[in-house]
């Protein structure tokens, strides 16, 4: 099985890498379109800001390619919300993947990420549960297991919710269309609950 993760401007690559490698897996680090192409599983991680982010990627063309993969996707922390429709983050279209309301992202859901407007410690930093655990995309027994979180923006609850997270108010903490899926927390970072999904989504 090949594993491709997208190579772009974001941070946190390699720390992916690392815990691919943790389970097991060697994974290739491009952006060539043709390897991405081929690969069987694809992951599109990162930290960074959505606005440069967007841009790099029309650049480089990847915003068309992304949406093009017919083999199982995951996103993490930017990476899911730059497959939303929208981001208050630089104000900035995105991929549309999924279709929801804030966090404005890649457009693939159709969806927003907004900025988390409250009265509490921004950004939300460090480890929350995972509530309402779609079997599908997770393994079972996740429910109410702690996972890792470092974000200031969010993508509200919607029909694409597969986990949701209560920092204050509740949030899509993973969301899943078709054979995109995606998470705002860290698995990279998450021990043994993290590597738990990641190895869930390899074997998908």
């Amino acid at each position: 099985m090949q594993v491709a993760i997208i190579k772009y401007n974001a941070g946190n690559i390699y720390s992916v890498d690392c815990a691919l490698k943790r389970v097991g897996v060697d994974a290739v680090i491009t952006d060539d379109e043709e390897v991405l192409k081929s690969s069987d599983k694809i992951i599109f991680p990162g930290v960074g800001e959505a606005a440069s982010t967007m841009h790099y990627l029309r650049q480089k063309s990847l915003d068309k390619l992304i949406k093009s993969f017919t083999q199982p996707v995951l996103g993490i922390c930017i990476g899911m919300q730059l497959m939303c429709r929208h981001s208050e983050e630089g104000d900035v279209d995105c991929l549309n993947i999924f279709e929801v309301k804030e966090t404005k992202g890649l457009g693939f859901l159709n969806g927003e990420v907004v900025f988390m407007d409250i009265d509490e410690k921004i950004p939300h930093m460090g480890w929350n549960s995972i509530e309402r655990v779609d079997s599908h995309m997770f393994p079972v027994d996740l429910e109410g297991k702690y996972v890792y979180f470092v974000h200031s923006y969010y993508v509200p609850e919607c029909k694409y919710t597969t986990a949701v997270t209560d920092y204050i108010q509740p949030f899509s903490a993973a969301l899943h269309k078709d054979n995109f899926y995606a998470t705002q927390f860290h698995l990279e970072k998450s021990g043994k609950v993290g590597e738990s999904i990641l190895t869930h989504f390899l074997n998908l």
